[in-house]
């Protein structure tokens, strides 16, 4: 299976922004991990700031890839235009969050995207990536 993660704003800073929340390591050190652990599956990373970049990214996954786990991180609370797209394409999505976020701050607690997601995870850390790739097999 061909699958790519797609992280969103911010978590290009996982490993130094609020450890105490997303922990101390960066999605680079963690992704040999992942890998190594799902050497069957083709696995591709790609993170954006950018709302757009993230639907052109999912909009060009469909042909190239056979599912995305998707991190949109702020964008999951404000994005009809990034749920819209994951309703539009073909492949499965999942939808992944490093914190719970159901008891986070109030803006926080609900996901436009999950809606459109084939599954939401949350609270599991870094580990919820591999949930996610789980949950697609």
């Amino acid at each position: 299976m061909k699958i790519l993660i797609l992280n969103g704003p911010n978590l290009n800073l996982l490993g130094k922004r609020e450890p105490e929340i997303y922990g101390k390591l960066s999605f680079e050190e963690y992704l040999p991990q992942l890998r190594k652990r799902f050497p069957q599956h083709e696995i591709s990373y790609f993170q954006t700031n950018h709302e757009g970049v993230l639907i052109d990214q999912l909009q060009t996954a469909v042909g190239q890839y056979d599912a995305v786990v998707m991190n949109p991180g702020g964008y999951a609370h404000t994005s009809i235009a990034l749920a819209d797209c994951i309703r539009a394409i073909s492949i499965p999505v999942v939808e992944v969050h490093i914190s719970d976020i159901t008891k986070r701050e109030p803006y926080r607690r609900h996901s436009f995207t999950a809606e459109a997601c084939l599954k939401s995870i949350m609270g599991m850390g870094l580990e919820g990536y591999a949930k996610a790739i789980d949950e697609l097999m």
